[in-house]
This record gives structure tokens, sequence and C-alpha cells, in this order.
């Protein structure tokens, strides 16, 4: 009897000491010599597919910068650094069964994801908007009336058209694309007389198309919200690096020249410009280091 106590004791502790390594993710990277960066293929400028059909981005750039923050940590300079592409849909189940251990997208924060993952410090903020042909006589949201709109599966604007196609009585018939090249792909076809989506990503799907004066960007933002890298939750010490890196980026103004670069200044591969200055509620942000989610 006391050999079969000791035995489940036994896979007991072993149980919770793999569970405490699963959570401990700077431990599980030490241990395993790589962390895997998990990013979109089509989330200009955040991350995306550039030269060579290799991750880049303005996301991507700082969470290189955390991994270099991991590095000096853990004391290893040979970390591996692993890249995984994720969508809208999957990139909250990659992220918790620990397949990746940041999501270096265009994430929105807000208070339902956090019930499954944390955000580190707010690093861009946006609003939902709409992209539509030029001349297609569409203004604002409310000439979007009894339209088809995509918008993307997984994404927070799909929520925001379906509450707000509800709230106006727009009858809007709202449907999902897998990502964003296929939303800007149904609106050229005329599937779609819009594309809902983050404001900054519609003028990256603009600046990127073939005839960027083919299309607008129309209508106030539904919703002012923030991004943020995403990580598991309930790892304290691994969202403090995190945290702490983003922070000093923005006190040595190292962000600030980051920021000019992805949006302000051409970018591969095609040479685009997006020429989006910084917002206030990002140079206020800033200055308070804060991790708020949206509304």
């Amino acid at each position: 009897m006391k050999s079969a106590h000791l035995l489940i004791a036994t896979l007991t502790l072993i149980a919770c000491n793999a569970y405490a390594s699963d959570a401990d993710t700077l431990s599980r990277i030490k241990s395993s010599g790589a962390i895997t960066l998990g990013y979109q293929e089509t989330a200009v400028p955040f991350s995306y597919l550039g030269d060579n059909a290799a991750p880049t981005g303005f996301t991507w750039e700082i969470c290189q910068k955390i991994v270099g923050s991991v590095k000096k940590t853990v004391g290893r300079n040979d970390i591996a650094i692993k890249s995984q592409p994720v969508t809208g849909q999957n990139r909250i189940p990659l992220l918790v069964n620990g397949t990746i251990d940041l999501q270096c997208g265009s994430t929105t924060n807000n208070k339902e994801r956090a019930k499954q993952v944390a955000f580190a410090t707010n690093t861009f903020y946006t609003g939902t908007r709409f992209l539509v042909k030029s001349g297609a006589g569409i203004g604002s949201i409310a000439d979007l009336k009894g339209k088809t709109v995509v918008s993307t599966v997984g994404s927070s604007n799909l929520l925001v058209l379906r509450r707000v196609n509800k709230e106006r009585n727009l009858g809007m018939e709202i449907i999902a694309a897998k990502d964003n090249a296929e939303a800007m792909l149904l609106v050229q076809s005329g599937q779609a007389a819009a594309f809902g989506m983050d404001d900054i990503l519609l003028y990256g799907q603009r600046a990127g198309s073939r005839n960027p004066g083919d299309y607008a960007i129309i209508g106030d933002a539904i919703q002012v919200e923030p991004f943020a890298i995403m990580l598991r939750r309930d790892d304290p010490e691994f969202k403090k690096l995190v945290d702490d890196t983003i922070s000093g980026l923005m006190k040595s103004g190292e962000f600030d020249a980051m920021y000019k670069k992805w949006f302000e200044t051409p970018i591969p591969p095609k040479g685009i410009t997006l020429n989006v200055p910084m917002s206030q509620p990002l140079r206020d942000n800033m200055k308070t280091l804060s991790d708020k989610p949206a509304l």
C-alpha cells in the first residue's frame, strides 16, 4: 500500500513539475534552446512575409528585441528563433497550447481575449473603418446599408461589425474571409462592397495593391482599440521581461525610430509607404506604458 501511495505521489509531483515548466516560459526556452514566434502572413506592416518570403514587420522587429532580452536573462546567446504562421482563428489556441511563445502580429488587446491570454504594453492604436472601391458612392457606414461587408475570421472587427449592424439596423450581410488578402480579393472582385478592418491594416492592403488609387478608406472609426503582443497568462516573470523591453524601447527613442521605419518610410518588399503618423493615444501610452484593453 505504501508503495502505491508513493507511486501516486511521485506521479503527481511529476505532473505538477511538468505544468510548472509549461507555465514558466523562460525555463522552457532555456532548456529547449529555442523560442517560437507567431506571425501573420498579411498583416502589413505589423507582421507579414517580406523579402525571401521571410517574416518581417513592426511587431516582428519588437519581438526580435524581446528575444535579445530573453537571451541575456537565461544566459544563452545560442537561443534559436523559430517562426510559426498563425491566423486570426488559431493564434490564441497555438499560444495557449505552447506551440508559440509570443504572438507578434496585429492583435487587439480586449477583455474577452484577456480571459485566455496576457497582453504586453500596448504598441499601437487603431479603429475599425472600411476599404471600398473609389467612386462607389460609399462614404460612411450608412451607405453600406443592405450591402455585403467582409472582415476576417477570428478578428475583433467581425464582432464589432455584427454589433453595429444590429444596433443600427443596417441589414448588412457580413461574411468572413480567412485573412486580409482574401478579404481584399472579395472587394476587388465585387463580391463584397467593403472590407471592415483596423484602419492601419486597410492602409497596408491599399498601399500594396496594384493600383492604390482604385480604393478608398472611409468612415469614422467605429471603435478605437489597442494592439499588443500576446503571451501566455499566469507567467508574471516573462510578462515583466516583455514589458520592460518595450518600455526600454519607448524611453530610449528606439521605438520612435522603429515606428517611422515601418509607418512613414518605404517598406519591403514593394517599397510602399503608408504615411501614417503616430497617433496621440500611442504617444500618450509611451508615457503611461499601459496594457489596458479595449472596452
